[in-house]
């Protein structure tokens, strides 16, 4: 309940306008580099699109009331099952867009957090990430968002899909370092990614919304 009471707060935030500051808070070091806060990859991309209705477009809920259609971000579900709503409800299972359950609820699933720490290195940046309240045993990996391509285009944060990878640990934390090739700028964001069939699938994502879903993310500021 008080997971949900939280989550229940960033969705008021996010929709009086407080999420995007905290998308582009960051905390300037002279050598560190900046350490930036992630936010759910749903509310990112609502605010983005300007959405009423703030929605995942990576996690589904059952819906009998619903057909068969194709959602937010292109990504076809089955009948029977519709895109999470960011305000809730919350104690319900997840599902991908296939109907397959997730293996824990929509509140388990909007609690995850991260920071991240992004410096110059070299030719490209060193990030180094922390995370919490991930899925317990959770695969995932971290991929480069490219705003300046259309449509935007993902790259392993790594550059080759071989170090980006990680399993999350028995309370669901990590910690993870990796060097990107390129520096990152406002056109970049680091997205972290769930894999629900525990595999990585190297320079691609998996397939969007069935085994590989957006969780959070933080774009670099302008």
């Amino acid at each position: 309940m008080q997971r949900t009471t939280r989550r229940q707060i960033l969705v008021v935030a996010s929709i009086m306008g407080i999420a995007p500051i905290a998308m582009t808070r960051a905390i300037a070091a002279p050598q560190a580099g900046l350490d930036l806060e992630f936010v759910l990859h749903a509310v990112f991309f609502s605010n983005e699109l300007h959405l009423a209705k703030p929605v995942d477009p990576h996690a589904f809920v059952q819906d009998p009331s619903v057909s068969a259609a194709v959602g937010p971000q292109n990504i076809p579900h089955a009948a029977g099952f519709r895109p999470a709503l960011v305000a809730g409800p919350f104690d319900v299972e997840a599902f991908n867009a296939q109907g397959k359950s997730l293996g824990f609820t929509l509140a388990d699933w909007f609690a995850a957090k991260g920071m991240a720490r992004i410096a110059p290195s070299g030719d490209g940046a060193k990030i180094d990430c922390r995370f919490t309240q991930l899925r317990p045993n959770g695969v995932y990996s971290l991929f480069e968002n490219h705003f300046d391509q259309k449509p935007i285009g993902f790259t392993p944060s790594d550059g080759t899909g071989k170090t980006n990878s990680f399993t999350a640990d028995a309370n669901g934390s990590a910690s993870v370092s990796l060097l990107s090739p390129r520096p990152l700028t406002h056109d970049n964001a680091v997205l972290l990614v769930y894999h629900s069939d525990n595999q990585t699938h190297g320079e691609q994502r998996g397939e969007i919304g069935v085994t590989a879903h957006h969780q959070i993310i933080v774009r670099i500021p302008a």
